[in-house]
């Protein structure tokens, strides 16, 4: 089979394509054709072992797993011993390393059918960037109706998910991004759109109740004059490629957890990790038509992965960029 891989850190020309051995589902794993896949900040964080600290967990010299690529779509082709939920033929959508490439093996607790009436495209667009919205709005968050909520960086993969989740909590939603994509933003159901080019979030006097920074290009000092006493920061960002770094976006979350203790406020750092019941309940929300995948730009091949993460990784782009398998 065909994959992108790479075997030392850095940019985007480290990415080869290559042919590889089709993977072997083990017990309670599936393998999937792919179909499609999209990219994620954490595929060019991993890509270029940035910021150098996370090498720690990534791998100290190279990526422990050559193949990059998180978020997939496609159609079961085997299954493990012990797998009872899926089997070959049903389209799916998922979350595990390795999916940049022709077929993935996956854990069947990070698998789940494919919403009815979405693409290929569209269901990989969901995974990961959803997860991250729902754990954090549902979860950590805890939102319910009537609860005003903040989105910093409202108009990226994770924001364009987080702002429509917490509209069908019943939140007020006040979202944060550049002009260029105050419209998009707006048309996924903001009460208020703020164009951090003119307006300041942080100095604007209105409290939140959850303020979610996907961005991680404020002070927990900004963050936490837009919350309520007792309000939830919850801190997520990506961050956009700087050249390398030594803690990069993980400084504000380092900062985050050191100050929760010794506030009122509940300063929560997080990593959503991949699961099966999540995308169940990501599928019912975009089936009753709460969500809707937002794709900024699809590519036509995996040979074009590393221009679809150069794209994301210098900020140009906005929602999801899914890359056709």
């Amino acid at each position: 089979m065909k994959a992108i891989a790479q075997d030392r850190y850095g940019s985007p020309d480290v990415l080869e394509l290559r042919e590889l051995d089709r993977p072997v589902p083990a017990a309670g794993e599936v393998l999937v054709r792919v179909s499609a896949v999209s990219v994620n900040a954490y595929d060019w964080h991993l890509m270029r072992g940035d910021p150098y600290l996370a090498r720690l967990t990534f791998g100290v010299r190279r990526p422990r797993t050559p193949v990059r690529g998180r978020d997939f779509a496609g159609r079961v082709a085997a299954v493990g011993a012990d797998v009872r939920r899926l089997r070959p033929g049903d389209e799916v959508f998922g979350e595990t390393d390795g999916a940049f490439a022709q077929y993935v093996v996956a854990p069947q607790d990070a698998v789940a059918v494919k919403p009815a009436g979405l693409s290929f495209e569209q269901a990989a667009a969901l995974p990961l960037a959803g997860n991250t919205a729902l754990v954090g709005l549902r979860d950590l968050g805890r939102v319910t109706a009537g609860q005003r909520v903040l989105v910093n960086g409202a108009s990226g993969g994770v924001g364009t998910f987080a702002v429509q989740i917490a509209k069908a909590y019943g939140a007020d939603v006040t979202a944060v991004c550049s002009t260029r994509n105050v419209d998009l933003v707006r048309s996924l159901g903001a009460d208020r759109v703020v164009d951090y080019t003119r307006e300041d979030f942080a100095r604007a006097g209105t409290r939140h109740d959850v303020v979610f920074d996907l961005v991680a290009n404020r002070s927990l000092t900004d963050l936490r004059r837009a919350l309520t006493p007792t309000g939830t920061l919850l801190v997520s960002g990506g961050g956009v490629s700087a050249g390398g770094s030594l803690l990069g976006p993980m400084r504000l979350i380092l900062k985050g957890r050191a100050l929760s203790r010794f506030v009122g406020q509940r300063v929560l750092t997080f990593f959503a990790a991949p699961s099966g019941a999540n995308l169940a309940a990501l599928r019912e929300f975009v089936e009753s038509g709460k969500v809707t995948p937002v794709v900024d730009r699809t590519y036509g091949s995996l040979g074009e992965v590393p221009d679809a993460i150069r794209y994301v990784e210098g900020e140009h782009a906005r929602a999801k960029v899914v890359v056709t398998v």
